[in-house]
């Protein structure tokens, strides 16, 4: 009887409906896994690719870029089309010019679309679904239409072909962004938290700065890194309000490669590769802290 029970309890076991099952779903999620990856990495090789063609055509002489085609290796390493560049566009100032104007929109930005999303969403203003409204209408605002009133208004305030021009300019533009989403979040704060802090004597400015911005620091963190990746990119109206070199930033410095009947292609890559290591330099630098505030922001 042992043996015919230790038997059955083997065959039993050894024909247990779970277990192939088992194996089979691993075997599925596995070629699930790697179909999936596949797909993510030949999305990522396409992404890749244009990079890889400016970097390779970067480094190719005018006569190897017009011998051969886009996609040809170059034949030596050309790096006269960067020193060219350089001293041509004085790249340095641009550079500058790029990075302060940049950081300042990014944090005056923040901070205004923080005061005005305390007042909608904390405050409970008078009319705050027209105001959010007005904000998202500004946002739809094509730059074609506002220039002309700019342009105007920086003339007569004597801010003509003056930095700080873009620096109001896109301060106010980022904002109307920033205020509509903080107001949404702001919207949902517990009032209980602040009629807590308001009962033990706490002023507006003070449940501002030790209830309400604790909470939404991470949510500026990444308004702050858009809003300078946005303003860095910025080029039509920058190229209107800024005509001298001495104030131009490095968009602007790209544009003047390109001639009215000539286009030297290998410097234009070559200052398209210089152009773009501030702004990779600036992600890396501050990818952490971007991944961190989508992710807080998300959980909240």
């Amino acid at each position: 009887m042992r043996r015919k029970d230790a038997d059955m309890s083997a065959t039993t076991a050894s024909t247990r409906p779970g277990r192939p099952g088992r194996h089979r779903d691993r075997f599925h999620r596995g070629a699930t896994r790697w179909l999936i990856l596949a797909v993510v990495g030949l999305v990522a090789v396409v992404m890749v690719t244009p990079f890889a063609l400016m970097v390779m055509n970067a480094f190719k002489s005018p006569s190897d870029y017009s011998s051969g085609s886009p996609l040809a290796l170059p034949t030596e390493i050309y790096t006269d089309g960067l020193v060219y560049f350089w001293h041509r566009v004085d790249f340095p100032i641009k550079l500058w010019n790029s990075i302060w104007t940049s950081a300042l929109v990014a944090v005056l930005g923040t901070f205004l679309s923080l005061f005005n999303a305390y007042a909608i969403g904390v405050g409970r203003v008078r009319g705050r679904a027209w105001i959010i409204a007005v904000f998202m209408i500004a946002n739809m605002l094509p730059q074609e239409g506002l220039i002309y009133p700019l342009f105007m208004m920086a003339r007569r305030v004597g801010l003509t072909d003056n930095p700080w021009s873009i620096v109001i300019i896109f301060t106010v533009i980022q904002s109307a962004f920033g205020t509509y989403l903080l107001s949404s979040v702001l919207g949902t704060f517990p009032r209980a938290l602040l009629e807590a802090a308001e009962l033990d004597g706490a002023s507006r400015w003070q449940i501002l700065w030790r209830v309400v911005y604790p909470v939404v620091r991470p949510t500026m963190s990444v308004l702050m890194i858009f809003f300078f990746i946005w303003t860095w990119n910025e080029f039509f109206i920058p190229l209107v309000m800024l005509t001298s070199g001495d104030t131009q930033t490095v968009p602007i410095a790209l544009s003047s490669l390109q001639g009215d009947r000539m286009l030297d292609v290998p410097t234009l890559n070559a200052g398209a590769l210089v152009s773009l290591i501030p702004t990779f330099l600036f992600f890396l630098v501050f990818q952490r802290t971007l991944t961190r505030g989508v992710t807080a922001g998300a959980v909240k």
